[in-house]
């Protein structure tokens, strides 16, 4: 896939609309929109790097569609978000617990499944 294509699904991904990603990018929407249209329309380095950061993936990805071990870290912290939003209004030992607990239920999980094997 390229650019086009890896934009559309990553906005997809997101639920982010092209106005919130310019925002967030500082490129206008008009050239984001130009991005999605115009099928061989790259963006400069700098724009890339902008939108890759702004979706939280990797320049590389969004470019070339390759996924490296970063890019799915960052696809698995983009799926933990939310969580990881509402652990930062807990005290720090409130947090260690939520953690912990997550942790253990994690491993409960993992050997109930290795079991059912």
């Amino acid at each position: 896939m390229g650019f086009r294509e890896n934009l559309k699904a990553e906005l997809a991904y997101a639920d982010m609309r092209v106005k919130e990603l310019a925002e967030l990018s500082g490129i206008k929407k008009q050239t984001i929109d130009s991005y999605l249209r115009e099928n061989n329309y790259i963006p400069s380095v700098v724009a890339a790097v902008n939108i890759a950061r702004a979706l939280g993936v990797s320049v590389e990805y969004l470019v070339m569609g390759e996924e490296t071990k970063k890019d799915k870290l960052l696809s698995l912290h983009r799926e933990l978000r939310p969580l990881i939003q509402s652990l930062e209004h807990l005290t720090r030992e409130d947090r260690k617990i939520v953690i912990d607990n997550a942790h253990n239920l994690g491993m409960m999980l993992q050997s109930k499944k290795a079991n059912a094997r």
